[in-house]
């Protein structure tokens, strides 16, 4: 009995290190749920990331989860970054989520597809500290509807 318990725990313990592993070159990664899957174009989403490797390239996406009854086959979005310093980009991103066919190009099973788009490649933070970023829809429509969830991340470059 106390070999079984042992062999369970070893097993868990395993999985667990196992699927911590496969994002460890994630540096940070949050997704805001959007209220009643309605983006008003007067509610940005805005996310704080700390920054502590100026060194390392890291690749950012735009993560973003649409339900299928989504009337377009892209978005357009608005990408504010602050950084430590308080100096302000701006960026225009056209997220495509259908193909020419209408075809879904997110992933899920359903009525929602998850979407991550790489926005930026092989770039460095020009310093460390807490990097401010906001999200804002930028279609003609508002409230845009059939959008769930909008966020960020951050990862090592392979």
């Amino acid at each position: 009995m106390f070999l079984v318990q042992i062999s369970r725990l070893f097993f868990f313990v395993t999985i667990i290190t196992l699927l911590s592993a496969c994002d460890k070159n994630v540096v940070f990664e949050k997704n805001v749920k959007i209220p009643e899957s309605q983006w008003d174009i007067n509610n940005p989403i805005r996310l704080d990331a700390e920054i502590k490797d100026t060194l390392t390239p890291f690749n950012m996406y735009v993560n973003l989860r649409n339900g299928s009854r989504y009337q377009y086959s892209n978005l357009f979005l608005f990408f504010t970054t602050t950084t430590p310093g308080g100096i302000i980009a701006h960026d225009t991103i056209e997220v495509t989520l259908a193909d020419d066919r209408g075809k879904w190009l997110g992933n899920g099973i359903g009525d929602i597809k998850d979407n991550r788009i790489l926005f930026k490649r092989n770039f460095h933070f020009p310093r460390t500290g807490i990097y401010k970023f906001e999200l804002q829809q930028a279609m003609r429509v508002n409230p845009l509807l059939q959008i769930a969830d909008v966020g960020i991340r951050i990862e090592k470059a392979q």
